[in-house]
């Protein structure tokens, strides 16, 4: 005998049942899904705007553009534009782009303003020049841009056939995994006897000195200087120092002598004369400390 607690659960998993297994393709192929729906049919109800699906064509770029298309097309003369058949022609095609863009038609109305005034000037009686010149071609300025519009296009087209990367050609990449061995120099003789020369001359450079301080008194040499003159009159300046020289005195002995006949001349035992100008300096005792 059946449970029937069991029917009853199998009779809800049958009316909702946890997976939805309803195929998404009965009789035909889905053309869309709505909300995750499968959708056979589009709904007749369905609102497109009328500018849901624009086309795009290659079209001219700028006035100058259709203008030069114009003259070349028919092959007028840049020179001798007849310019009220271009004229007819640009209004034409302005007009057509009036009916689908009014934004893009206010850029070659702009010219087309210039061709009609261009016309109007052509018709126009012209005044003859005062320097006896011809009159200014009205076209003159009109066929300047074009020429050069012309140039900067035609530069333009070949620069775009130039091969270019990513588009023509691509650059060529290939990886390799592999060890090269790196080969040491040989070295020679000359080699080893340069770096040793180098270190040699580089140790010569780094050599220590050592100084040493050698005690000077300068009193010393002041006694030393009054006696050597306590005998004499007078004494030549050189003959002074002639001594310390003599026997073989550094530098620095002679420089503290000639500075303690300095101090002995400031402190007036001393006396250093000269008879006339460049003629040969005397040192001797002042007369105040001279006995008497």
């Amino acid at each position: 005998m059946s449970d029937p607690g069991s029917n009853d659960q199998a009779l809800e998993a049958l009316v909702a049942p946890p997976v939805d297994s309803t195929p998404d393709v009965v009789d035909s192929v889905a053309i869309a899904r709505l909300y995750g729906e499968p959708l056979f049919n589009l709904p007749q109800d369905l609102y497109i705007p009328p500018d849901a699906l624009e086309v795009f064509l290659e079209t001219f770029e700028g006035p100058l553009d259709l203008l030069l298309y114009l003259i070349r097309k028919q092959n007028f003369n840049v020179l001798d534009i007849p310019m009220a058949e271009v004229t007819g022609q640009y209004l034409s095609y302005v007009e057509q782009i009036r009916a689908t863009n009014l934004e893009l038609a206010a850029e070659y109305l702009l010219m087309a303003a210039m061709l009609i005034e261009i016309k109007a000037r052509m018709l126009l009686p012209v005044a003859p020049r005062e320097d006896g010149q011809e009159p200014e071609d009205p076209r003159a300025e009109l066929v300047r841009r074009l020429l050069e519009y012309e140039q900067m296009k035609i530069a333009s087209q070949k620069l775009d056939e130039l091969p270019r990367i990513g588009r023509d050609f691509y650059n060529a990449q290939a990886s390799a995994d592999f060890e090269v061995e790196k080969i040491l120099p040989m070295v020679q003789l000359a080699d080893l006897q340069a770096a040793w020369a180098d270190i040699i001359r580089r140790a010569k450079l780094n050599a220590h000195h050592h100084i040493t301080r050698e005690q000077l008194s300068v009193r010393e040499h002041m006694t030393h200087i009054l006696r050597h003159l306590s005998g004499v009159r007078f004494i030549e300046f050189s003959d002074l120092f002639m001594s310390r020289v003599n026997e073989g005195a550094p530098v620095a002995v002679v420089v503290v002598h000639f500075l303690a006949m300095l101090e002995l001349a400031r402190e007036s035992l001393l006396e250093i004369t000269q008879a006339e100008p460049y003629a040969p300096i005397y040192v001797r005792l002042s007369y105040s400390s001279m006995p008497a």
